[in-house]
């Protein structure tokens, strides 16, 4: 099946995947996944970006309609973006093919 999707990745520290959820849901996502993960920096890059680094994170993936994914994107920003305790950076990668969406999801993607 062809689609119009995105797949959002919004990467924060432990313990704000809700918030990413929440956000999101905001501009009409209807869920995610959410992935344990540890981060990897070196302390020049923590100097550089003028940001601590918590190695606890968590990976929320969103599948989107394309249509919202920048409103998405921009909405992750404010909540959880590098400038928030969250100090999330989230970006989306084109999906061309999806199984096992329901008829009411690609019905309401096609409205």
């Amino acid at each position: 099946m062809e689609t119009n999707f995105e797949s959002i990745f919004c990467i924060v520290n432990a313990g704000f995947s809700d918030a990413v959820m929440d956000a999101a849901r905001e501009c009409g996502a209807k869920g995610g996944t959410v992935l344990n993960a540890r981060g990897t920096t070196s302390l020049e890059a923590q100097k550089v970006f003028g940001i601590s680094i918590q190695p606890e994170k968590e990976i929320v993936m969103i599948l989107v309609p394309t249509e919202i994914k920048e409103q998405i994107l921009h909405t992750l920003y404010q909540a959880v973006g590098l400038k928030t305790p969250g100090q999330g950076i989230a970006f989306s990668l084109p999906v061309t093919n999806v199984i096992g969406i329901n008829e009411n999801a690609k019905k309401e993607t096609n409205s």
